[in-house]
């Protein structure tokens, strides 16, 4: 489930549970408490990374993008982030803030579109 994530990792996602940016509270909102039928988990360590919102029976991540997302070399990062996730037959669905915060309707309605696909 951590596919070999370091105690360094671990801690580094404990930290980042402890300080979650209000767009990650918002989402956190309307998946927790298996609300779409799943447990989600969040800042979930996955190997060398930290999955924003993780589901491990859908094997399933959900990554909420901020602006420095849209730098060209942090989408190369992102792209290359996304291809090691889903070497673990993980699935990777982004998400931006702005879609988050401007329209979570749309977001809930595209994720349980995901899910149906996957279960």
């Amino acid at each position: 489930m951590f596919y070999g994530a370091t105690p360094e990792i671990f801690e580094n996602a404990r930290i980042l549970r402890n300080n979650q940016t209000p767009t990650e509270q918002l989402f956190w909102k309307y998946i927790r408490r298996k609300q779409l039928g799943f447990k989600f988990r969040r800042q979930h360590p996955i190997s060398t990374y930290i999955a924003d919102f993780y589901c491990h029976s859908l094997k399933l991540v959900i990554e909420l993008d901020g602006g420095y997302h849209l730098d060209e070399e942090q989408k190369s990062a992102d792209k290359n982030r996304t291809v090691d996730i889903e070497k673990f037959g993980i699935k990777v669905i982004r998400f931006t803030n702005d879609q988050v915060n401007k329209d979570i309707a749309y977001v809930l309605d595209t994720l349980k579109q995901q899910i149906s696909m996957i279960k």
